[in-house]
């Protein structure tokens, strides 16, 4: 029988919809038996048992008296199973008792699905036996090829599950994790901030909010984090991180503590191997325009002044959060005037390459920066993700992008 041919009919068979394995078994068995270019007896699917170290039969077919549908074979009493885990496919005579007296004088059998290791050794997790007046070279490698296309079945069957489930995992991470991040836009006072997030995956490490501070809402605290790595992992971390923040903030609790206390949370929750970076400032009623902030190890924000193109770097106030338990966190400040800005970012942004792996950098966030701070905060915002984007495009580096922009308009 045309080899190519046989795995196609097989395939064609398993890829039916079926409501489990062994149905989907049982079927291509049943038709292995019926056809006659085949030329088999009968045949039976057995599955292996790891706690008992036992084959336990699945399905039987054909014309040979029926084995009890209980019937299990041990694995250490049964030398054949070790010769099929290293050869796949083999034949010869029956050797045990109970099935010789049923008739079975002799068998081919051929390991299918995926391998387990039990004792030492390794044993397929299906076995497909058939029955045929003719044992020959002709009808091992059939076995063999039927085998095959039984097993590659099997694996993408459940590879596409576990995709599947993996991507409904995915969505339900995304769809929480946009759930805790606030509205881009916000009006606090004499101040309007704006902040997006662009994750490299389907979920991030970045993370941004805006925290009401005190029964009168006369402060608000403005975070920008990014945690360590990325993907689920990372965003694992963001979204409890981004949590606590949101807890700890209804205390009213000062600045440096609060900063100490969260280093000291990160430290004792995530494994030594993960971190945070964390800008934390706070923005008041103050008509002075007084702004508060702390920098746990994150990029320093630009604060440039909207009457001249002077840059000025709010530079880290104590490490990053997890890996020094018992850091201590300063508190440092700057005034804004009308119309000053405010870019925090995460490295994402300038660290995003291009296809000859040049970043883009602090100098052109800077000069983008510049040139577009007289823009509403919304604007700043899309525009120097969009340049940043169109930067990288053809780079292969991509990391999370997170801006957020503060801008005094009265």
């Amino acid at each position: 029988m045309n080899q190519k041919k046989l795995y196609k009919t097989v395939e064609t068979i398993a890829n039916q919809k079926f409501s489990s394995e062994k149905e989907m078994l049982i079927e291509v068995l049943n038709q292995i038996v019926e056809n006659e270019e085949i030329c088999a007896t009968g045949g039976r699917i057995w599955k292996l048992n790891p706690e008992d170290i036992t084959y336990q039969l699945l399905f039987q077919t054909g014309t040979i008296e029926k084995i009890d549908s209980d019937f299990t074979i041990e694995i250490n009493d049964y030398p054949l199973f070790d010769s099929v885990a290293k050869e796949r496919t083999i034949m010869g005579n029956e050797t045990n008792e109970v099935l010789r007296q049923k008739g079975i004088l002799k068998y081919s059998a051929s390991g299918v699905g995926e391998k387990f290791k039990l004792n030492g050794k390794v044993y397929y997790e299906y076995i497909l036996a058939l029955n045929s007046d003719d044992l020959n070279e002709d009808l091992m490698l059939t076995l063999n090829i039927i085998a095959t296309a039984l097993t590659s079945q099997i694996k993408q069957k459940r590879y596409s599950r576990s995709a599947k489930e993996l991507i409904a995992d995915l969505d339900k991470a995304r769809l929480l994790q946009k759930s805790i991040l606030p509205e881009h836009e916000y009006k606090f006072h004499n101040y309007i901030i704006f902040g997006v997030t662009d994750p490299a995956e389907i979920v991030g490490g970045d993370f941004f909010d805006y925290l009401e501070i005190g029964e009168d809402k006369d402060k608000l605290g403005v975070i920008v984090g990014d945690a360590a790595s990325k993907g689920v992992s990372a965003a694992a971390e963001a979204m409890y991180i981004s949590g606590a923040l949101r807890m700890a903030s209804s205390f009213e609790i000062k600045i440096s503590p609060f900063m100490k206390r969260m280093n000291q949370l990160v430290n004792k929750i995530f494994s030594d191997d993960k971190f945070a970076t964390l800008f934390y400032g706070e923005l008041s009623s103050d008509k002075g325009g007084l702004f508060l902030y702390a920098n746990a190890g994150h990029n320093p924000p630009f604060f440039v002044r909207s009457n001249s193109d002077d840059i000025t770097l709010l530079n880290p106030t104590g490490p990053l959060l997890g890996p020094t338990p018992n850091a201590k966190y300063t508190v440092d400040n700057i005034n804004f005037k009308l119309d000053d800005v405010l870019l925090i970012y995460s490295d994402g942004v300038t660290e995003s390459a291009d296809g000859e792996f040049k970043p883009y950098g602090e100098e052109r966030l800077i000069k983008r920066l510049k040139e577009v701070k007289h823009l509403s905060p919304k604007e700043i915002t899309y525009s120097i993700l969009d340049d940043v984007i169109n930067f990288s495009k053809s780079g292969k580096y991509n990391d999370d992008k997170t801006l957020v922009v503060i801008k005094r308009i009265s």
